[in-house]
């Protein structure tokens, strides 16, 4: 069998417990200061800026990748605020900066605004950064501090954190509490964490000069060297990877590295293990090295669904040019209802695919705040998910007891509260999701379509082919009429008609129809009507009611859940079944509606949408570089005969420059956007937005490897 991942329960971590002295605050539990506040900020810049030579590095930074920063212990965020700044002040206008930072113990945004207040140049980044600070929990959050700048918080343990981090590092901020008064986290195991996700010419500088730091910093392969330290610190560190180390990174990064003595290569084979927790377990998920990207990389996104459009607006937001195909106008499939709930079902017992959708979910709604705070595109209604039968109340208790999630996440509540919550009686007890809520499906895609770089033009592509020449691999798209294109790089985001490309013939999709109903009611006969305050899931969803601009109203729900099913008409049996499960759900709402129009439901005008969502067989998206199936099936053969058998090969073979999101099912508002980050970081080789766990989730490949060992 392929091994399963092990994960541990959704729960809150341990936020920071501080004392203040005015606004410089110490964490009782380390006995230590987060910063002095009369030279804390000179003690940044002298430790960490100019040990590292930021400013030098990044007025001289050309590459169309991000530099990439790492820091240790992120506290008030203080060090990182600096670093973007100085970046701002000296960096060429196309270089993009990355920062990943660990932190254990959060801070509150409460208290990161008190503690940064110190410092009221650094307010619009502090105010930028605090707007969208993550809950406490486990896992990886993406901030956006400039359009330039990205920000991965990483929460937890350094050393858990670091080792499931995909991405290299360019400089290094080892930070952290005093190694006296916090000496589990100055551990080997951190140098060895660090050395491996560490780029050939990664630098490092910390404030201590403690010597079992400098031993433990050496064996993991790090050169450092004695410097001044600031104020009255006499002496602190910084250095960078030593040759056989930087060789050896090189190597497994793919990455052209400097001549050296020829007994070099042979070292940095034999430390290879101990630099990258290489996938043993299941080697076909190591991601393919990308391919040099420039902003002359011909780039193409198939498909203007929710999947397609967030995949190239991630790319243009990276400065690239992208050219969007679909048949239709963007938003005109599955992704052109009304109304569609942004929302998660998280499962009693934790797997990857919960740890995937919260995450998603999270990153949804903060990208949704920076690409329309005045939420024209969106709402956020929150969610309140109905335990309508004993089946679904037994297993949101068992998931309540599984898990200690803030209740700014999620939080169980009774049929009083969501009665309050919905503004409608409700009979049942529930889940309500704060951050979820509910979007403007074709709008948000035209919105995103109309992206400064994005290219629209409408084709219907029915072949995709690759071509090899002396400049490399490319993808040539051939239209119903015959017409070429030919790019670099491809993203298919097609949903259900995703394996109707040759290439893409094995993915395990499955069409899966669905039909909502809604009716529009104009504005002189709106004034009874009742309208929910959330959006109410239970075996189907319905959301607040839509107001236009000249006062009529739409009221939208539903929708069938029918595979295997390929008829296009709208149906009334559709209608019925959509009616039936509103009116079991919220009969009061029902009855309220009902009196307020004066007829049944069903005898109102319903108007009915249909269209097909693509569902894979473990109900997780198909995420990242698209497999070369026929090679996996040779190469991993063997599996067939004993699945728990180490195959040689360290990566799959992949079809060079094709990437896919898919299988998105009726939670691509909510996961869509995620996956197009994960798919454009790593076309572009920076750091990614999940840990290495949930990236292999993903993967488009995992049923492939399924079908060979089950001999299908």
């Amino acid at each position: 069998m392929v091994p399963k991942t092990v994960l541990a329960p959704l729960a809150a971590l341990e936020e920071a417990k501080l004392e203040w002295d005015n606004t410089a605050p110490q964490a009782t539990e380390y006995g230590d200061v987060y910063f002095s506040i009369h030279d804390g900020r000179a003690e940044t810049v002298h430790v960490f800026l100019d040990s590292n030579r930021l400013s030098e590095r990044f007025a001289g930074w050309q590459s169309s990748r991000p530099f990439v920063i790492g820091e240790t212990g992120f506290g008030t965020g203080l060090n990182i605020l600096c670093a973007a700044q100085r970046f701002l002040a000296t960096a060429p206008p196309k270089a993009r900066l990355h920062i990943i930072s660990v932190e254990k113990h959060p801070m509150r945004a409460d208290d990161l605004r008190r503690a940064l207040s110190a410092w009221p140049d650094l307010a619009l980044l502090a105010e930028t950064l605090t707007a969208q600070w993550p809950a406490s929990i486990l896992g990886v959050h993406r901030l956006q501090l400039d359009a330039r700048i990205t920000l991965d918080l990483h929460f937890g343990d350094a050393v858990e954190r670091l080792s499931r981090l995909e991405g290299g590092v360019d400089a290094w901020f080892l930070d952290g509490f005093s190694p006296s008064k916090n000496p589990e986290m100055w551990s080997p195991e951190l140098f060895a964490a660090m050395a491996g996700v560490s780029r050939p010419s990664a630098t490092f500088a910390t404030f201590t000069a403690a010597g079992f730091v400098r031993r433990g910093l050496r064996a993991a392969g790090f050169v450092w060297r004695k410097v001044d330290g600031h104020g009255m610190k006499r002496e602190m560190i910084c250095g960078e990877l030593d040759e056989v180390t930087a060789t050896a990174r090189a190597e497994l990064m793919g990455l052209q590295s400097d001549d050296v003595q020829d007994e070099v290569p042979n070292k940095a084979c034999a430390i290879r293990g101990a630099l990258h927790p290489l996938r043993t377990e299941q080697p076909w998920t190591q991601p393919p090295q990308p391919a040099p990207i420039t902003t002359q990389t011909r780039i193409a996104v198939l498909g203007a669904g929710i999947a397609g459009t967030s995949c190239a607006e991630a790319l243009a937001r990276r400065g690239f040019t992208v050219t969007l195909i679909d048949a239709e106008a963007p938003g005109a499939r599955a992704s052109g209802n009304s109304q569609g709930a942004l929302y998660v079902k998280l499962a009693a017992e934790t797997n990857p695919a919960s740890r995937f959708q919260l995450a998603a979910l999270q990153y949804s709604r903060r990208w949704l705040e920076q690409l329309d705070p005045q939420q024209r595109l969106w709402s956020a209604s929150g969610v309140l998910q109905l335990a309508t039968s004993p089946r679904e109340l037994k297993r949101q208790q068992r998931f309540l007891e599984q898990h200690s999630l803030p209740d700014a996440l999620v939080k169980g509540v009774s049929a009083a509260e969501a009665s309050q919550l919905a503004g409608s009686d409700i009979a049942h007890a529930g889940l309500f999701y704060p951050v979820a809520g509910w979007v403007r499906p074709a709008a948000l895609c035209q919105h995103l379509a109309a992206t400064d770089g994005i290219r629209f033009h409408q084709a219907r592509i029915h072949a995709i082919r690759q071509q090899d020449d002396a400049q490399g691999t490319h993808w040539q798209l051939e239209d119903s009429e015959g017409h070429h294109i030919v790019v670099d790089q491809l993203i298919v985001a097609m949903g259900e008609r995703t394996n109707l490309l040759a290439p893409l013939a094995h993915l395990p999709l499955q069409p899966i129809r669905g039909q909502v109903s809604e009716i529009t009611v104009s504005a002189e006969h709106t004034a009874e009507l009742p309208s929910l305050d959330c959006v109410v899931c239970a075996g189907g969803y319905i959301s607040p009611c839509q107001q236009h601009v000249d006062g009529s109203m739409t009221l939208s729900f539903g929708a069938t859940f029918a595979p295997r099913d390929e008829d296009e008409a709208v149906r009334k049996v559709d209608h019925d079944a959509n009616v039936a499960e509103l009116r079991s759900a919220l009969p009061a709402f029902v009855s309220d509606w009902e009196h307020a129009r004066g007829t049944p439901l069903e005898a109102d005008d319903w108007r009915g949408r249909v269209a097909w969502r693509a569902a894979s067989p473990d109900k997780s998206p198909l995420a990242g570089p698209a497999p070369d199936a026929d090679a996996w099936r040779t190469d991993y053969a063997a599996l067939a005969f004993d699945a728990k058998r180490r195959v040689p090969q360290l990566s799959g073979a992949h079809l060079p420059g094709l990437w896919l999101s898919t299988a998105h099912g009726s939670r691509g508002f909510t996961t869509a956007p995620l996956c197009a980050e994960l798919i454009a970081a790593q076309m572009c080789g920076e750091p990614l937005p999940l840990e290495r766990e949930l990236v292999e989730h993903l993967h488009p490949g995992r049923r492939l490897i399924r079908d060979i060992i089950q001999r299908r």
